[in-house]
């Protein structure tokens, strides 16, 4: 079986040129606080075999200083995403039942941070993840690919990621309307990526 041909991963200087990526709006994405909530989540996305899986955690500033996130976790189809807060215990139940079920991909990049914060977080470990970096180098893309570089190699599209709101603080009870909207589409670009690599 040969090699699959080179790729060149996109350039930092040439995705800056290019259009910007579409995003999720306010009316399509879901904050889940409660178990109640979390039922309803679950109800809408059990049928669907493939997420778009992502966290987020408090940064931490210190040098020994531990991270207790993930604070979120996000998980979206093509059509929607949904933002779980972690702060309830019956909501952090419900969404390790996701994580650990077998039926359902949960695709994203740079997983096995997130993997391990979940694991010693919810006591679960995940199944069925899937690492898009992982699925874009055995197509011959040679150099990692993040979210950003995958939108436009796929996409030919600028993925907006702001720095300010990924160095915000996840572990507010309350999420302010710009961290639902980088949360939940970072989620959701993992879940178009996944459908335009044909592997859905």
């Amino acid at each position: 079986m040969s090699a699959p041909p080179r790729r060149e991963s996109p350039a930092k200087e040439d995705i800056a040129l290019l259009e910007p990526f579409e995003r999720l709006g306010l009316d399509r994405i879901t904050l889940v606080r409660s178990a109640a909530e979390a039922r309803e989540a679950c109800a809408a996305l059990v049928d669907h075999p493939a997420w778009g899986f992502d966290t987020e955690s408090r940064p931490t500033f210190q040098k020994h200083e531990v991270s207790d996130g993930p604070h979120t976790v996000q998980l979206a189809t093509r059509q929607h995403a949904w933002v779980f807060q972690l702060h309830d215990p019956d909501c952090r139940e419900q969404v390790a039942g996701l994580l650990a079920s077998n039926h359902h991909v949960k695709a994203g990049f740079g997983l096995g941070d997130d993997t391990r914060r979940i694991v010693a977080k919810l006591a679960i470990e995940p199944a069925c993840v899937l690492e898009l970096n992982a699925v874009l180098r055995a197509l011959g893309y040679r150099k990692d690919m993040g979210v950003k570089a995958a939108v436009a190699a796929l996409f030919e599209r600028r993925f907006i990621k702001s720095k300010k709101v990924a160095t915000s603080n996840w572990a507010n009870a309350h999420l302010n309307e710009a961290q639902l909207i980088y949360a939940a589409n970072d989620a959701w670009a993992a879940a178009r990526i996944y459908e335009a690599l044909g592997l859905d």
